[in-house]
């Protein structure tokens, strides 16, 4: 898969994510972080939570779930998860977005 991210972005450091075949590039802020994310192959995220997100599709499609509603979000489309909120996802291969975490240490950076 050929990344839709410029050099700019895919020089920035890697997030370390433990997830197979998806790359995430960090913008690192004093009390948040911006990750560029894209997937080769589609994957399930278990339910999980975590600080406020914010996130808009570049590329693809990603099938959320929160309070047992799943909502499918594609190129264009923008959701907001708020803090606390468990929610759960598949991620469809190809998928690309730019993620906003109110969290300075969602992901660390990639060793």
């Amino acid at each position: 898969m050929r990344s839709i991210f410029p050099e700019q972005i895919s020089t920035l450091p890697q997030v370390c994510i433990p997830v197979k075949g998806a790359t995430g590039y960090l913008l690192q802020g004093d009390h948040e972080q911006v990750v560029c994310m894209e997937f080769e192959q589609t994957v399930k995220v278990p339910e999980h939570s975590h600080d406020s997100q914010w996130e808009i599709v570049l590329e693809g499609e990603v099938h959320l779930t929160m309070d047992g509603a799943t909502q499918v979000y594609r190129k264009g489309d923008r959701f907001f998860i708020p803090k606390g909120k468990k929610h759960g996802a598949t991620v469809h291969a190809g998928y690309s977005c730019i993620m906003f975490f109110n969290q300075k240490d969602r992901y660390a950076k990639k060793e």
